[in-house]
């Protein structure tokens, strides 16, 4: 008597097993969402923030006078609209003096330390999310040097007949302009809009949306926070400045998201036409050395007679079998 196999257990039979597709291996990402070369990236990086700080001290050309009105301007909208609270945070911030010198040092050193962390955290941990973080990042610094020409601005801290005082030089502490050559070597009217603000929001939008623990989600959202409180505390900025910060530095992720994620290939072209193709080309021309010119062929001789124009002479051949069949007919 023959044995029945018992069906496989939960139904599944060999037929389905083999029309289940296998599970095949995550394509690789294009181009564009990966991290570029360390050495390319930070001469990229170094340049850059050359390039910014210089423009920075360079578009200095109206004086203090326009920055001053543009001043009294953005002072009398607040308080128009009722939302000039950057007095009362300075007078409050002053009040408790290891609070204010706290303040000082995290508005001098925590802009640049934090923002150069993230930015290497990001390169050797989530190294997909690089390029476009980063485009971003120097598409909204670069146009903020659009504001800074435009609308030069006097930040609190040199309004002291409206009440404000820095707390810097109010407490001799350490600050970012604590020194006379920290004031002369930069651009103490470029307030508007607040890059403070701005890269804060870069570095906890990047922690909150790529970090996994817990605490750097929750330290991305209270760094931005912290330091839009100290700019304004310290009478550094307005609020105003760091509205327009955070708004330029969110426009500009959203729209490099969109170029990274959405058009990748289109994005490569884009960056391989305007790569400097003259460099290319001179590049070229030091490396690898100029071809020779072929010499010219010698002129051929047909009939005793040089210089045969180019067709003829591959005639001789035929005119001279056609002749011997001549005389093989005549010869008898």
């Amino acid at each position: 008597m023959a044995q029945i196999a018992p069906p496989p257990p939960g139904g599944r039979t060999d037929q389905v097993r083999e029309a289940t597709p296998p599970r095949t291996a995550r394509p690789p990402l294009p181009r564009a969402l990966t991290a570029p070369p360390l050495w390319r990236e930070l001469l990229l990086i170094a340049l850059f923030y050359a390039a910014y700080s210089l423009t920075r001290i360079v578009l200095v050309q109206d004086g203090p006078a326009q920055a001053f009105a543009n001043a009294d301007r953005i002072l009398g909208f607040e308080r128009a609209i009722g939302i000039d609270i950057e007095l009362a945070m300075n007078q409050t911030l002053l009040s408790v003096s290891w609070l204010a010198r706290t303040a000082n040092v995290f508005y001098a050193t925590a802009h640049f330390a934090v923002t150069l962390a993230v930015v290497v955290w990001i390169y050797r941990s989530r190294p997909h999310d690089y390029r476009w973080l980063r485009t971003g990042l120097m598409a909204a610094t670069g146009l903020a040097l659009i504001g800074f020409w435009l609308f030069p601005l006097a930040p609190p801290r040199f309004l002291g007949d409206e009440g404000f005082v820095d707390p810097v030089t109010a407490l001799n502490s350490l600050g970012l302009y604590s020194g006379d050559a920290s004031g002369s070597f930069t651009n103490q009217y470029a307030a508007m809009p607040s890059m403070h603000a701005g890269w804060a929001l870069w570095c906890g939008f990047a922690l909150v949306r790529l970090a996994t623990r817990r605490w750097l989600k929750a330290l991305g959202v209270l760094y931005p926070l912290t330091t839009v409180a100290v700019i304004l505390a310290t009478a550094n900025h307005y609020l105003l400045d760091a509205v327009a910060g955070i708004a330029l530095i969110a426009g500009a992720l959203a729209v490099s998201w969109l170029l990274y994620h959405r058009y990748p290939a289109q994005l490569r072209r884009l960056g391989a036409r305007a790569a400097a193709p003259v460099l290319r080309h001179a590049a070229f021309l030091l490396i690898v050395p100029p071809r020779a010119k072929a010499p010219a062929p010698a002129p051929e001789t047909v009939g005793g007679v040089s210089g045969a124009r180019p067709g003829r002479a591959a005639d001789v051949p035929k005119q001279a079998a056609r002749d011997r069949a001549a005389r093989d007919q005549v010869t008898p």
